[in-house]
């Protein structure tokens, strides 16, 4: 069924689904109307309503549906308008893209044009981003540059992860469930008051754990791979000595050890794409080894003192992070010059690793901002970061029993400094404009050793290799906003944006390390937001273009297996999002989001390798051999399709108990995987859905539930590796479980 024919069945069953319910209950149905949510996109509460940018909300019963599985951050891919996430190291290092903006990079001090903020410290390095997202107040996806207000990193958006606070009163709630695979996940958090209106705390908790699931057919090990247990914790402490004073105290941290991504040799059908006939997802065929630990932690101190009409603030943030991943990164065993390899080509074996054993991020705000009801409001700040990471590659002779046959070490010390100011000014009653500037300092000092080679490289030690790139950026945005009326508000906005340079040492099979300056973009956005039909609708409407200058690329892997750093001279990108909440009934609610962009790469001498594997390459040669030229190409992981539909019912049973039925679908069109396209690194379409049927029993606190993830199994290759043959790897499985929640 193509794109078109699949949007028009969607629409046709939400407004048919609507219809029924309306029909049946439009008599007698009360008045209901639909939450205004408070957002902080300008780092001041909001309603979002009169926020003048693309910005949504996951939060509540959704929230939960999505993350009831057990699965990582990238629950969060495709549940609304253009935002697809995708990794190639499983539950950490998830990557981002917003408006087809990302990066493919694989680097552990690879930057990303998406920032994330937890309770708005910025989570920088890319294992960071991956802190699991559990009692949370609700998640804000900005779409479109962010860097006056969240400075570095910011061209494509931010995510922010707000946790729920404590609470001057006794309350909680716990979660547990059971599923496929012997999983087990378990949410709860407790808010107590300790000293009445002074000092409450809340402690949350997250554990989840999957059983070992898929066979080696390799070694013939049965339920071999595949699982995890992953703990996270937080405490948080709010102290109010005075009213105008409040401290905000956080420590949390996280232990998770399981399987890396597991790839997949040669699942992709050679000039056809798509994935082979015979595709099984509970068995692989490896001879290299497999693990992945990450241990993280992280303190924050938020303080805001009201001073008359003004309130300073300042956040402190501290986290801390050590990892370790290994794989088989040829998805094989053997190889074509041993007695047996597959399956398929396996032309040489590949079994690699990467670790950080130490990271350490700092990172400090202070700013002063108007409070209260005036025509003028405005904020100005100071911002220091700084960022230690020492990082590790390993090659290891699979053929020799898995010994070390390679080791680079790499030390970057980052740090930032940034000042900032932004202001709102009501020039009439409806009409709000808004502008905002920041001017940032980033500064790299970074050294490279390869202390051993591989030996097929036939090359030696090398190092250091010191680099130091830095940059002095402005960023800024202007915006105008107009309320037509109270329940409908228009908007323009334009922004200015920036990624500080970036460094990568893939050392362990080249002796380059490549550095790229400074990307900029300038963004425009004009929007809509209506609140219609007695708060019982409401409907958001943007659309965009952006043009990107010296963009960051990352060429993976191709022919030569060496990864590079690239700088494409403009970059565009346009489109347009809608997103709609209807509440028809009070028992009846609709949410849904699509979102339409077209990114292009715009450079008549950009030139990459191609796939080392025997893949069909649709990009026309260049003049260097063995290249082909991406000019005119989208960008790498950038659907031009997204969409998402929920679906909630709730029907009230006799003697107090409440059914619950909801459903939620994701798709997605095609992507490639590279900067190159291909028939075989892509993939056409993605489709996931989920179901949640639950009882609510009459204490109205007490739930049971069975909950469906991917429903209808769909199996789409997410990504590849495509240096060694057609490597894949996969979306995650179709998923059943039974829930317990209790509220007090």
């Amino acid at each position: 069924m193509n794109l078109s024919k699949q949007i028009c069945v969607l629409v046709f069953f939400m407004i048919l689904s609507t219809s029924l319910f309306v029909v049946a209950d439009e008599a007698t149905e009360e008045v209901y109307t639909l939450e205004e949510v408070v957002v902080t996109a300008r780092k001041r509460e909001q309603l979002s309503f009169k926020v003048p940018l693309s910005v949504s909300t996951i939060r509540g019963d959704k929230s939960d549906a999505l993350r009831s599985s057990g699965m990582d951050l990238r629950f969060l891919s495709n549940r609304t308008p253009s935002l697809q996430m995708e990794s190639s190291f499983g539950r950490v290092f998830p990557r981002f893209y917003i408006r087809g903006l990302g990066n493919t990079d694989f680097d552990l001090n690879a930057s990303q044009p998406v920032s994330v903020l937890y309770d708005g410290v910025v989570l920088e390095n890319t294992m960071l981003k991956g802190f699991p997202a559990f009692d949370l107040e609700r998640i804000e996806v900005l779409r479109g540059p962010q860097g006056t207000l969240f400075g570095r990193n910011t061209p494509a958006g931010a995510i922010k992860l707000e946790s729920a606070r404590p609470t001057q009163t006794l309350e909680g709630y716990g979660r547990i469930s059971y599923g496929r695979f012997n999983s087990v996940n378990f949410e709860g958090a407790v808010s107590v008051p300790l000293v009445p209106s002074v000092l409450a705390a809340r402690l949350s908790l997250l554990a989840q754990e999957r059983g070992d699931w898929i066979d080696n057919a390799r070694t013939t090990e049965e339920n071999i791979l595949g699982g995890h247990r992953d703990l996270a914790g937080r405490l948080q402490l709010l102290w109010t000595p005075m009213p105008e004073l409040e401290a905000w105290l956080k420590l949390q941290a996280r232990d998770l050890d399981g399987t890396s991504r597991l790839f997949r040799a040669n699942i992709l059908v050679a000039g056809e794409g798509g994935l082979i006939e015979d595709f099984t997802r509970d068995s692989i065929a490896h001879d290299g080894r497999n693990e992945q630990t990450m241990r993280s932690g992280g303190l924050s101190a938020e303080v805001r003192y009201d001073i008359g009409n003004f309130q300073l603030v300042s956040l402190t943030g501290l986290e801390r992070l050590a990892n370790f991943s290994r794989g088989d990164i040829d998805g094989g065993y053997g190889a074509v010059f041993t007695p047996s390899s597959g399956p398929g080509v396996i032309p040489f074996p590949s079994e690699t690793a990467s670790g950080i054993p130490l990271l350490n991020q700092f990172s400090q705000e202070v700013r002063l901002m108007t409070t209260g009801e005036s025509r003028l409001a405005y904020q100005f700040g100071l911002y220091y970061f700084r960022e230690f990471v020492r990082m590790e590659d390993f090659n290891y002779d699979t053929l020799a029993g898995g010994i070390q046959d390679g080791y680079v070490r790499q030390e970057q010390t980052a740090t930032a400094r940034a000042a900032f100011a932004s202001a709102t000014f009501q020039l009439f009653d409806n009409i709000e404009l808004g502008a905002g500037v920041r001017l940032s300092d980033d500064v790299k000092d970074y050294t490279a050793w390869r202390d051993e080679a591989p030996a097929v490289t036939e090359a030696g030690p090398l190092g250091p290799i010191h680099q130091n790139p830095q940059d002095t950026v402005w960023s800024g945005d202007l915006s105008l906003r107009y309320e037509v009326s109270p329940s409908v508000q228009t908007y323009l906005r334009a922004a200015r944006g920036f990624r500080a340079p970036s460094i990568q040492g893939r050392l362990l099979f080249g002796n380059e390390v490549t550095v790229t300056g400074t990307e900029t973009i300038l963004s425009f956005e004009g929007g809509t937001k209506l609140r219609l039909w007695e708060q019982r609708l409401h409907l958001n409407l943007a659309a965009f273009n952006y043009f990107m200058q010296d963009q960051q690329l990352t060429a993976v892997g191709g022919e030569a297996n060496f990864n590079r750093l690239v700088n494409a001279d403009n970059t565009i990108g346009r489109g347009v999002e809608a997103e709609l909440i209807f509440l028809p009934i009070t028992s009846f609610e609709v949410s849904a989001g699509l979102s339409y962009n077209q990114t292009r790469i715009d450079d008549a001498n950009l030139a990459v390798q191609g796939c080392g594997a025997p893949c069909k390459v649709l990009d026309p040669p260049a003049s260097a051999e063995g290249t082909f030229s991406i000019d005119s190409n989208s960008l790498p992981q950038a659907p031009a399709w997204i969409a998402d539909v929920t679906l909630r019912y709730m029907l009230d049973l006799p003697a107090g108990f409440r059914l619950v039925a909801a459903t939620d679908w994701a798709y997605r069109s095609r992507v490639h995987f590279f900067l190159y396209d291909s028939v075989e690194f892509s993939d056409d379409w993605l489709l996931e859905g989920g179901l949640r049927f639950a009882c609510q029993l009459p204490d109205g606190n007490t739930e049971m539930a069975l909950i469906g993830r991917n429903i209808l199994n769909d199996t789409s290759p997410t990504g590849g590796i495509d240096f060694n043959n057609l490597t894949g790897y996969v979306n995650e499985p179709r998923f059943w479980s039974l829930e317990l929640a209790r509220r007090f």
